[in-house]
């Protein structure tokens, strides 16, 4: 399976409708609700919203809506198109503009598999020869002296999504390889003499 490295957006129109396609690379199904969750606060106003996801290390996990348009119309094309594209832990929205114009049923199949299509195309992946990435996330507490001692360790790992909030103390999140985890924690309380105070692990 491949992931997407990046959001990206593509946007297409039909019979004076806007199609709105937009990729999210998504972790799991909590990330992918605050995901549409977002998307339907700032499409307040468009007329529909229209989601599909894959995840997990096979595809095994998927849904997708309709979002008020004829069943079967929206977000089925919609996840039929991403479950024949080889990716997973992917999430795609198309946010619909009605033109003034009905599409019909199968105009409409024909709109949003195209949308995702278009959106799919330009979204940029990683390569068939890297293995899936499978992340854990991690989140600690330390003081400022101690963050100058971990600026090495956090160098010496592929983390994605790094924080870093400087308060009374600082707070250091991200994601890690879940391979990688137990070495990184064992030479991150090595680095700060055991000051460091986890989060979650």
């Amino acid at each position: 399976m491949k992931i997407l490295s990046t959001k990206v957006q593509t946007e297409t129109a039909v019979k004076n409708s806007r199609f709105i396609a937009q990729a999210f690379p998504c972790q799991n199904q909590d990330e992918a609700r605050k995901i549409i969750k977002a998307q339907k606060e700032k499409y307040f106003d468009a007329r529909h919203v229209v989601h599909a996801f894959v995840l997990g290390e096979s595809a095994e996990i998927f849904g997708a809506s309709d979002d008020g348009e004829p069943s079967g119309t929206a977000g089925r094309p919609a996840l039929d198109v991403l479950k024949g594209s080889g990716l997973t832990n992917v999430l795609v929205t198309i946010t619909r503009y009605f033109g003034g114009t009905l599409l019909g049923t199968g105009g409409l199949v024909k709109a949003y598999g195209g949308a995702v299509k278009s959106v799919l195309e330009e979204a940029e992946k990683i390569g068939a020869a890297e293995e899936f990435v499978r992340w854990k996330d991690f989140s600690f507490e330390c003081s400022y002296s101690a963050h100058k001692n971990l600026k090495r360790v956090l160098r010496n790992f592929s983390i994605c999504d790094l924080r870093e909030e400087f308060s009374d103390s600082v707070c250091v999140s991200g994601k890690i390889t879940k391979e990688d985890f137990e070495k990184f924690f064992k030479e991150a309380t090595a680095a700060t003499k055991g000051e460091l105070h986890f989060l979650c692990e």
